[in-house]
């Protein structure tokens, strides 16, 4: 089923993660957030690891700044569905949709 196209900023963010790697063969991650009504890159956290809290550290910055989203799209990764992210969204009211991958 097509995903609903949000009619103003700020109701609904995607976030992902990408990965590559440096010359030297470590690998490095970037979580992106995207605002799905304008496709405004809101942020980009790159490291070697991004472990859960730090995604919600990234979207609580976010939050303090635009206001928090009612709903956060993204597929089902293992940083995506961890328990601290649950509860930050329960807390805020913030809706996790989870879509097919790919």
């Amino acid at each position: 089923q097509p995903l609903a196209v949000p009619i103003n900023m700020n109701p609904c963010w995607s976030v992902d993660f990408m990965s590559d790697a440096l010359m030297d063969g470590r690998r490095f991650r970037l979580f992106n957030v995207v605002d799905d009504f304008n496709r405004e890159a809101l942020a980009v956290e790159v490291d070697l690891n991004i472990p859960a809290h730090r995604v919600v550290r990234v979207l609580e910055r976010l939050s303090a700044e635009r206001g928090y989203p009612a709903f956060i799209r993204s597929d089902n990764g293992p940083e995506l569905t961890a328990a601290v992210l649950s509860e930050w969204a329960e807390q805020h009211g913030v809706i996790l949709d989870f879509i097919q991958p790919g």
